[in-house]
């Protein structure tokens, strides 16, 4: 399996335990991957010479919490539709989402991942408004 798919998937875990509490402890938990991201994902590019090693996926677990987080209610098939649109528009990197990492840095690694969840959510959130969610 693809890194990139592993942790996507790997998020899925921690989505359904935070939105126990609700939306804004989705957001809260996106918000920490991010930050926290930033950071490791700079020590490990830095620590293995490499711009943006294959082997992290704290920006996957990012952009899916916030694919998913305009979800209304938790079910397999919106986590499906929103694993699906998020792995396809970090794969495809859309412009402008692919300029986003040539910034240096972890912070380069995670913000294509955050763009791309981003209009995941937008997306979801379209399908949801449109009935097709």
């Amino acid at each position: 399996m693809a890194p990139g798919t592993a942790g996507s998937l790997g998020a899925i875990p921690l989505y359904l335990v935070v939105v126990r509490a609700g939306p804004a402890a989705v957001a809260a938990a996106a918000l920490l991957v991010i930050v926290v991201g930033i950071w490791a994902a700079s020590e490990v590019a830095r620590e293995a010479e490499i711009k943006d090693p294959g082997f992290v996926v704290i920006d996957e677990v990012a952009g899916m919490l916030l694919t998913l987080l305009p979800l209304r209610t938790t079910s397999l098939q919106g986590i499906a539709v929103g694993f699906a649109v998020f792995r396809v528009l970090d794969v495809a990197k859309p412009w402008p989402i692919r300029s986003l990492e040539k910034w240096p840095g972890g912070w380069g690694i995670m913000a294509d991942d955050v763009a791309a969840g981003l209009l995941g959510a937008c997306i979801v959130a379209l399908l949801q408004t449109s009935a097709l969610l």
